[in-house]
């Protein structure tokens, strides 16, 4: 009985690793319980393909600590030539009634959100990612952000 287990168990890691072709760069980053004001995430992606566009994604993971049902965040990518292009993205990470978006079966939800699509590099970028969150009439924005535990950057090729 324990070698069927076993056997089930690595032909479903196989078959969820393989499924993932369009993947070219997956990486996370914790920010604790807490996400500080002062706190940038960054990544420093691989050299692409420059024939080739790419969708990118932000990628995050919260819990039931996260009391807003929107996220603000200021991202910005830093091109080979030292240009900076930063945006200011909106996200809705709650239903109305409270509960957190996303997926995943415990209370720890992953959350897809899409950054940008069909870009082409050319060269090394990096990624920065702040949070921006503030709470309604106030201008000082949320200093420890809790309910967010990592942030994350996804490229996908397009096919």
């Amino acid at each position: 009985m324990k070698l069927k287990n076993s056997i089930f168990i690595l032909l479903t890691v196989i078959a969820f690793s393989s499924c993932d072709k369009k993947k070219v760069f997956d990486e996370y980053k914790t920010v604790g319980s807490a996400w500080h004001k002062d706190s940038v995430i960054t990544f420093d992606l691989p050299i692409l393909d420059s024939t080739k566009r790419y969708n990118l994604f932000i990628n995050l993971r919260d819990n039931n600590n996260y009391q807003y049902n929107n996220l603000f965040l200021i991202v910005s990518i830093e091109k080979p030539n030292g240009y900076t292009k930063v945006d200011t993205l909106e996200y809705q990470m709650a239903s109305p009634d409270g509960t957190i978006l996303g997926e995943g079966f415990t209370d720890i939800k992953e959350s897809k959100l899409l950054y940008k699509e069909k870009v082409r590099f050319r060269g090394k970028y990096k990624v920065s990612i702040k949070q921006a969150v503030r709470e309604t009439g106030k201008v000082p924005g949320v200093e420890l952000l809790e309910g967010i535990t990592d942030v994350g950057l996804r490229i996908e090729k397009i096919e």
